[in-house]
């Protein structure tokens, strides 16, 4: 059985009684990472739980998998992916761009996706065939933008320090582009989505980062892979555009 988008609003909520009276609220963080630095926030364990319990009394028949519990059920048919606060980096900094994520795969493949801003009261949803935005701007359907040149395109990353050693490959891009910005987390994805930006260049991402916005993207007319062309659900390098044509010219130089 599927969901319906009142039950992804109903884990959305569920979510934002958790995460949004927390920020800016100068609660703890806890490092996960003894060699770098890798947040985690009672916001991020506790809305997680709450959307876990929601599913687990409406759909026992599905997986489970989210970042900071345990997960279940990952070879069933329908599996939940979940990132309670992707951008716990900006959600610490009281910066907006950090979002709840709440996908679904069936069969391996995302189907279907939510991106929640609770602060500016954004929802990006996709139910299966088409992607929708609610809030301030008003109910409407999202569709990428028509951007057919890098050389025309804006772009999005978290930063240039998460290359690593493909640090070139992502500069060649983004000496391209005509606009470049950083460090809007699952937000720059919501925005390519609905027509503002053309492109996001990312990598080492986990499954739970890209789980509900595959659906949100490929839904509203974009493309979504990773750097060789695959599918992305199991994260990795990750491209993300508007387009085929932006897509295919970011993936020659990334790959050259």
């Amino acid at each position: 059985m599927y969901p319906d988008r009142a039950f992804f609003n109903r884990l959305a909520d569920a979510a934002k009684a958790e995460t949004l009276p927390r920020f800016r609220s100068g609660l703890d963080v806890t490092n996960k990472h003894a060699a770098g630095f890798d947040p985690v926030t009672e916001g991020d364990k506790a809305a997680e739980l709450a959307i876990r319990a929601l599913v687990e009394a409406h759909f026992p028949e599905h997986g489970f998998l989210g970042e900071e519990h345990d997960t279940y059920g990952l070879d069933r048919d329908l599996v939940w992916v979940v990132d309670p606060i992707d951008g716990t980096r900006a959600f610490i900094s009281g910066v907006p761009v950090w979002g709840t994520l709440i996908g679904l795969r069936e069969k391996g493949r995302a189907i279907m996706g939510l991106m929640d801003q609770p602060f500016t009261g954004e929802r990006y949803f996709a139910d299966g065939k088409a992607s929708w935005y609610t809030g301030p701007g008003g109910d409407r359907q999202l569709k990428t933008r028509a951007c057919e040149s890098l050389e025309d395109a804006i772009l999005f990353t978290t930063s240039p320090h998460i290359f690593g050693a493909d640090l070139d490959a992502y500069m060649r891009v983004q000496d391209k582009v005509r606009l470049f910005r950083y460090g809007v987390d699952c937000y720059a994805y919501a925005l390519l989505a609905a027509g503002h930006v053309d492109i996001v260049v990312e990598n080492s991402l986990k499954p739970y980062d890209v789980g509900a916005l595959i659906p949100i993207i490929e839904q509203a007319g974009g493309v979504m892979t990773t750097w060789d062309g695959g599918r992305p659900e199991d994260g990795g390098r990750i491209l993300a555009a508007g387009s085929k044509a932006v897509h295919e010219q970011a993936m020659a130089l990334l790959n050259r």
